[in-house]
């Protein structure tokens, strides 16, 4: 059976590359091949990727609560460029500010993410959901 692809990274002009190293080891572990791009990742480089790699989810972390400006028009983009069915998530502070998340989470959807994960939800919660959404 073909391993499940997954592009990993740090949007926009965030730095912050500890959690993404995380991540990316925990779903390596968890079976998927992972293309981890780093952070500063601009959103045509998560699509080139996803396309180079047939990749089957692109998970976006961003942790300086600018991640809502940095992730819009991404489905979008997306869809433009033949990834109408990628699985898209996105997890981490996403805003600026104390905001009732599920306020946050259907924004993003509005935007047209599969799921949007709040701060410190844990890994094993993300590996259940790929598992779910990419089977």
């Amino acid at each position: 059976m073909k391993r499940k692809t997954i592009v990993t990274g740090v949007i926009g002009a965030d730095v912050h590359a500890v959690g993404n190293k995380i991540l990316a080891y925990a779903l390596e572990d968890a079976g998927f091949n992972v293309v981890n791009l780093g952070v500063m990742v601009s959103q045509e480089e998560f699509i080139n990727a996803a396309l180079e790699t047939s990749a089957d989810a692109i998970v976006v972390s961003s942790l300086y609560g600018h991640g809502e400006i940095d992730c819009s028009g991404l489905r979008d983009k997306c869809n433009e460029a033949g990834l109408k069915n990628i699985v898209l998530l996105v997890g981490g502070n996403l805003v600026v500010g104390k905001q009732d998340f599920a306020d946050v989470e259907k924004r993003f959807q509005a935007m047209g993410f599969t799921k949007a994960y709040p701060p410190g939800t844990s890994v094993e919660t993300t590996i259940e959901d790929l598992h779910q959404f990419i089977s």
